[in-house]
């Protein structure tokens, strides 16, 4: 499969590239959850953010897999970026982040994920963003959906899964999501001009998915993040009905190669409608 096949038939191809994304991630959640049972070994990368070895042993299993699978499409990992290997990216192209929120993986509370996203023309088109302690996967791409499975088990038909959408803004008030591990002033800045009721904190690309399955709002990030980080779970959020925008209020695009694949800060959206600012 490649990017002339992908343009050829799009919603085809997007479900067919997600299910075999979900595949492979319920295979290396199997390596990310023998690392979460035992001890694992830490270390700090140049940009001081912390890898362990299960970061280490799913990007191996998901590059392999990926290779085999889907071999003409190029693929960003973040630990062999990390890693100093050149960074390529094209009109259509795989990110892949193999544990994100590792400072949650590392405190035990289980809101870490897996995920992979497939990049179109700058904009995500199929992600999935798995959860291995919760035995949790979100799957995007025509539409979205999410199930439970559990590490290394099958892949569940499209009948055992449920399709979510992102829910209009409720009248009596947002529900907004913040990160866990990265609190900072302008996130409180910006939800004190929102309309909030109710404020929650998660880790990693879970809040992508909480606002994509209508259960939260809003999701501002503000710090520095890297197109790995928020690819999948963007991706799930778009196929349920949200958006995620830049602070020109345009859609968060991808491939941002003169940046180093940095993202700015972004604001997630279930409700397109009440955005402060809409993409065009």
């Amino acid at each position: 499969m490649n990017d002339k096949e992908i343009d050829m038939a799009p919603a085809i191809y997007r479900d067919a590239i997600a299910d075999i994304f979900a595949e492979i991630v319920l295979e290396a959640a199997v390596a990310v959850m023998v690392v979460y049972a035992g001890d694992s070994r830490t270390r700090r990368k140049s940009d001081g953010s912390p890898v362990t070895d299960a970061d280490e042993a799913a990007e191996a299993i998901i590059l392999r897999r990926l290779a085999m699978l889907l071999p003409n499409l190029p693929v960003l990992a973040e630990e062999a970026a990390a890693r100093g290997e050149k960074m390529v990216a094209g009109h259509a192209f795989i990110l892949v982040d193999p544990v994100d929120g590792t400072r949650e993986f590392l405190r035990h509370n289980g809101e870490f994920t897996v995920n992979i996203g497939l990049i179109v023309d700058a904009e995500p088109r199929a992600g999935v963003v798995y959860a291995p302690a919760m035995g949790k996967l979100w799957i995007g791409g025509a539409t979205a959906s999410t199930c439970e499975v559990a590490p290394g088990a099958v892949l569940p038909p499209l009948e055992k899964r449920r399709v979510i959408h992102a829910r209009p803004a409720p009248e009596q008030g947002l529900t907004a999501l913040v990160s866990r591990s990265n609190a900072d002033p302008a996130t409180e800045a910006f939800l004190a001009k929102l309309p909030v009721k109710e404020q929650r904190s998660a880790g990693s690309s879970l809040k992508f998915c909480v606002v994509a399955e209508g259960r939260a709002d809003v999701y501002p990030r503000f710090g520095q993040t890297m197109e790995w980080d928020t690819a999948a779970g963007d991706a799930v959020l778009r196929a349920a009905g949200g958006i995620v925008v830049d602070r020109a209020g345009l859609l968060l695009r991808y491939g941002k190669a003169e940046a180093q694949f940095r993202n700015g800060p972004f604001v997630a959206w279930g409700d397109p409608d009440a955005a402060i600012f809409r993409a065009s």
